[in-house]
């Protein structure tokens, strides 16, 4: 077996790391085990997962996400913030607003630049959907709605909700003290979430700002989660607490995310993408 070094890219969005690849270099014959390995943060690089940045036909680019378990994901919200930041300031684009194909859909991403450099972006995230079978949830209701769920770390009430990947959002009056290890797991891997559940948990500070903790499937708690915070404040509407139209600052435990939810439930994302360094790997 020959081994050879693949360049990547560590980037974050407000702590939500991953392992960027550029796909129109770099070959990768099986992207789920890369991200296994790649991902231990004790033996290797250390990350949420791997993003490889390829070539479209329907878009000016294309991502797959890959967790750190090396399940395949359908969206990232804070890896596509980075990607337009990645794109832009390593010269694949000159465009201010790039389309971005991902496995939940093609995404707009707006790019503020100033000085050559990418500042926020803003992601047209596309509409929250609470059908249940669209999620997927099992229920015998058509939507899932601040509805009770007994597990055996206790009873909560969700609403459920998708952003092209499934999210199970609940509302608490502590985040701080919860022990997520215990709880995520029993979220995540409760039979009516088919497809497994990233578990958002919500503290209300008041109409416009959330703190938010968040369990992702694949992933364990990480510090962010972009899809994450636009599934709560969805939920949030949908439950009267925040009102539509209005910009929302969702408190994660990597930084703030801004996130607008319109009376017809169209979500947009604004927010910061960093590089953290640059590096090879053999592989």
């Amino acid at each position: 077996m020959s081994i050879r070094k693949l360049k990547f890219t560590k980037m974050n969005g407000i702590g939500n790391d991953y392992i960027y690849i550029n796909g129109f270099k770099e070959e990768i014959d099986d992207p789920s085990e890369l991200s296994i390995r790649l991902s231990d943060r004790h033996f290797s690089v250390g990350s949420d997962g791997v993003i490889i940045i390829a070539p479209s036909k329907i878009a000016d680019f294309k991502m797959r996400m890959f967790n750190a378990d090396g399940s395949e994901g359908k969206m990232c919200g804070n890896g596509t913030r980075c990607i337009g930041k990645y794109v832009y300031e390593k010269g694949l684009t000159d465009k201010k607003v790039v389309t971005l194909e991902t496995l939940a859909g093609v995404k707009t991403l707006t790019l503020d630049v100033k000085d050559g450099k990418v500042t926020s972006v803003s992601v047209d995230m596309g509409k929250a959907v609470f059908d249940s079978k669209s999620i997927p949830v099992i229920s015998d209701k058509s939507e899932v709605i601040n509805q009770p769920l007994v597990l055996p770390c206790g009873s909560w009430n969700i609403t459920c909700v998708s952003m092209g990947n499934p999210h199970c959002v609940t509302f608490v009056s502590d985040t701080k003290s919860l022990g997520l290890e215990k709880i995520g797991v029993q979220f995540e891997h409760n039979p009516i979430f088919p497809e497994r559940v990233n578990t958002e948990f919500i503290r209300i500070i008041d109409q416009n700002t959330l703190e938010m903790r968040v369990w992702e499937r694949g992933s364990g708690e990480t510090l962010a989660c972009g899809t994450g915070a636009c599934a709560s404040v969805a939920a949030a509407v949908r439950n009267g607490i925040c009102k539509p139209n209005e910009e929302v600052t969702v408190k994660l435990l990597g930084g703030d995310l801004h996130i607008t939810c319109s009376d017809s439930y169209d979500i947009t994302m604004r927010g910061p993408a960093e590089f953290s360094y640059e590096g090879e790997v053999e592989i």
